[in-house]
């Protein structure tokens, strides 16, 4: 049967005692009681508010859907306003006063019941003739059938949306984070932006781009693996500080933190250092955990996160340290100290690895499963930070820092390099890391150069991943869970007969849909079954497609198919 999406006013009737207003639910046609009241013997005439709600019909029929179940609140909230109103009546607020009820205080709470109910209008407003699964929960609080299958999940995201209501959740809580950073950067000044997306020279990152081509211009252009750049030529420009929510692209591997397309916050603001940045940083996140739960405690997995103001730091070689039992410590050493360290640790390299990226494969091994906590990684070395100003104290050192969370990087900030003929010099150190095969070393941009030979004043920046701060803040362990339509391999189509090829060797054009519903979707599939147990399941399935009316398939007819 066809479902269809409907919108009409259901007139409920209950028992004396009740008090009855109009209203159906998407996916479940409910009745709806007001506890709270005395159970009475007789009342007078209820003035309903009558009201159209949009919903959902199933396959099952209008009347054929029934059961128990907690309102969403919205319409609870909704429902609660009408029969408020109506207790406000004289007549009606007089019955309930002599009957022990005062229809004052709160508006009673709402719930479904079993009641019969009438259709005053129906209209049909479009066909739906694909049905959504159906998830129960019966009377002890148990789910059945819940839709948990991650490839129809990510896949028919839609689909998703209306059976799990906990996905629903998860991406308000979502758009909630971005509300709260807009409006603690807004409060403060700092101007929104939006920068290229197309770009010919893929910088602000070390990571390998997408490549596509603009047929008017006759060039190669690459999609941005980082705004960073163009934030700060804003900078230059005179903004006191600036921030974007910007979609990146990184042409990499996936898997249950990273997503080739991604959300990031970058800001950039001019007077500040990465010690301003990281009590800024905490700040932010310590609101968005106010924000969502009421607390600043989170559980993720099997751990309980405090994102309480101040966090922990540690300087990257503190941290190697500790982790290694103080066996490495990786200042002042050669690319050569620091190889033989990842073979003593059993870490795997490649020739075109240099320093920076020898220490990061350091740090990623020992230390980053250690910290739980949120955690300031802090004084890089000054390999691993191209676009990085010069610790003021170490000149082999950087003033940047990164946020750990659960054994994951969150964030990522700097004191910025502001000295031209310094940036251009790192540039070319990258030049040469290319040149022993590094594919994500990053590019040369020369009119960034430019831009910071007018002068840019000294400027702290942070990136935040906004769909990992997501996964955090909701306990989703997998970046799938938190984009509404990941990135995922071709769909696979299922070769599929036509009715006429059914037809063909012998089975009768109503008994195509049944066959296609237990997944025999060639007549190859179909001929290697068993005859016996083809009459069974054919048997089952007419009964659970309602189709009973369709005369059921004998062995014989069914042995002539398979011949």
């Amino acid at each position: 049967a066809v479902a269809a999406t409907i919108s009409g006013e259901v007139q409920v009737h209950f028992p004396a005692g009740s008090v009855g207003v109009p209203h159906h639910k998407a996916g479940r046609v409910r009745a709806i009681a007001f506890t709270g009241a005395k159970r009475l013997s007789s009342m007078p005439e209820i003035p309903t508010v009558g009201e159209t709600v949009p919903g959902y019909v199933g396959d099952a029929g209008w009347h054929g859907m029934f059961g128990p179940a907690k309102l969403p609140p919205a319409i609870t909230k909704k429902l609660q306003q009408s029969v408020h109103k109506a207790l406000q009546e004289p007549k009606v607020r007089a019955h309930f006063v002599d009957n022990g009820y005062e229809p004052d205080g709160d508006a009673p709470e709402v719930w479904a019941k079993k009641f019969r109910t009438d259709v005053k209008r129906f209209a049909e407003l479009a066909k739906a003739v694909r049905p959504l699964p159906v998830v129960r929960t019966d009377s002890e609080g148990k789910v059945h059938d819940a839709v948990t299958d991650p490839e129809f999940r990510y896949r028919q995201r839609y689909a998703d949306l209306v059976v799990n209501p906990k996905v629903r959740d998860t991406f308000r809580k979502r758009t909630l984070i971005y509300q709260t950073f807009r409006e603690l950067f807004n409060s403060k000044g700092y101007l929104e932006v939006e920068t290229p997306i197309l770009q010919a020279i893929p910088g602000g990152a070390s990571a390998r781009p997408f490549i596509t081509h603009h047929n008017a211009l006759d060039m190669p252009l690459y999609l941005r693996i980082a705004n960073e750049l163009y934030l700060k030529r804003l900078i230059v420009g005179g903004f006191e500080g600036v921030y974007e929510f910007a979609k990146d692209f990184r042409n990499e591997g996936m898997d249950r933190t990273h997503n080739p397309e991604f959300t990031i916050m970058e800001i950039y603001v001019a007077y500040k250092d990465y010690y301003w940045m990281m009590d800024f940083t905490e700040e932010m996140i310590e609101k968005v955990a106010i924000a969502l739960h009421k607390t600043t405690k989170v559980t993720v997995g099997k751990n309980e996160i405090d994102f309480k103001r101040p966090f922990a730091r540690l300087t990257m070689r503190d941290a190697i340290l500790k982790y290694s039992n103080n066996e490495i410590d990786i200042a002042g050493k050669s690319e050569d100290e620091l190889r033989a360290f990842c073979d003593q640790k059993g870490i795997e390299t490649a020739p075109s690895m240099g320093k920076g990226k020898l220490i990061d494969e350091l740090f990623g091994e020992l230390c980053e499963a250690q910290l739980i906590q949120p955690t300031f990684i802090m004084d890089y070395p000054i390999e691993m930070s191209p676009l990085c100003k010069q610790h003021r104290d170490n000149p082999e050192l950087t003033e940047r820092f990164e946020l750990i969370v659960n054994g994951k990087e969150l964030c990522n900030a700097y004191s910025e390099l502001n000295d031209p003929i310094d940036q251009y010099n790192r540039f070319q150190d990258q030049l040469k890391l290319s040149a022993k095969g590094d594919d994500e070393a990053m590019f040369i941009d020369m009119d960034f150069v430019r831009s910071l030979e007018y002068g840019m004043p000294p400027t702290s920046g942070m990136g935040i991943g906004m769909d990992r701060l997501t996964m955090l803040m909701t306990n989703e362990a997998s970046i799938q869970d938190v984009l509404f339509f990941p990135q995922m391999r071709a769909e696979k189509r299922v070769e599929q007969a036509e009715i006429a090829d059914y037809v063909a060797i012998g089975v009768r054009e109503e008994l195509v849909p049944i066959l296609q519903k237990m997944g025999f979707h060639t007549i190859e599939a179909l001929k290697q079954a068993s005859a016996s147990k083809l009459l069974n399941d054919i048997g089952g399935m007419r009964k659970k497609m309602k189709l009973e009316t369709v005369k059921a398939a004998t062995k014989e007819e069914i042995e002539s198919w398979l011949a």
